[in-house]
């Protein structure tokens, strides 16, 4: 199953459950941009890539850019239309492929969460992403990923992975290792009415390492400002320094 295709069956109705009070995580969002010195410049104009419910675009809004955000799953772009906070937030139902497509707007902030990136088919196709987004970003603009390493697997029982649960709703992910995927499953057990009901999706994300997206970065004149881990992502900050010729 595509992550799309995930998300519109399964991951769509837990998701803003899952991650839990969206106003502190957009508030530590906020806090690390400002503590890398991200703030709105020329343009003004930010592209948010698989925004989800709006973490992350409405911290960009709240620092004063001018921001799109996209994401494949209506579910969750009419989640984050209908938070107080989002007014000015222009929203995109897409898939964030089709970054080429938002030339128009000269972004001089593209930012990709979450473990968004490794929902993309192949590394070929990442390395199209990053080329695409670059081609698009500002002179000086910065582009911000974060995504799981999946290089070292995990073994026996620890892939299987408490992700949250309550009295009423237990989410376990389970992994499992290819060569060049990452099979994931999303194992839901739910109390409705009294009885436990279980509900499972399986899909897949690409296995890609961060000295890959460092090099891809660097490939396409992008300069890396911070490389780190940021709450058990890898994230990295990286500023355009040279236009790529198309």
């Amino acid at each position: 199953m595509l992550a799309k295709e995930h998300y519109e069956k399964h991951l769509a109705d837990l998701y803003s459950w899952m991650i839990g009070d969206l106003e502190s995580k957009s508030m530590d969002f906020k806090k690390f941009l400002q503590s890398n010195g991200i703030e709105p410049g020329k343009t003004r104009t930010a592209l948010d890539l698989g925004a989800g419910n709006g973490i992350q675009s409405i911290a960009l809004k709240d620092l004063g850019f001018e921001v799109t955000a996209v994401d494949f799953n209506e579910k969750l772009l009419n989640e984050l239309k209908a938070n107080s906070n989002s007014d000015g937030i222009k929203t995109q139902l897409a898939d964030i492929t089709s970054v080429s497509e938002f030339d128009k707007l000269k972004p001089e902030l593209i930012i990709c969460c979450g473990d968004t990136i490794t929902h993309i088919d192949s590394k070929r196709q990442i390395e199209k992403f990053i080329s695409d987004a670059t081609k698009i970003l500002e002179i000086n603009g910065h582009l911000i990923l974060t995504f799981r390493d999946y290089s070292c697997e995990l073994d026996d029982q620890e892939r299987f992975i408490l992700v949250k649960s309550t009295n009423e709703k237990i989410l376990t992910c389970i992994l499992e290792y290819q060569p060049e995927k990452i099979k994931v499953s999303d194992l839901l057990h739910e109390k409705i009415n009294g009885q436990w009901t279980q509900k499972v999706s399986t899909y897949e994300k690409v296995r890609i390492t961060l000295l890959e997206i460092v090099q891809m970065l660097e490939k396409n004149g992008m300069k890396i400002g911070l490389n780190e881990p940021v709450n058990r992502m890898q994230t990295l900050i990286a500023e355009k320094i040279v236009q790529i010729k198309i």
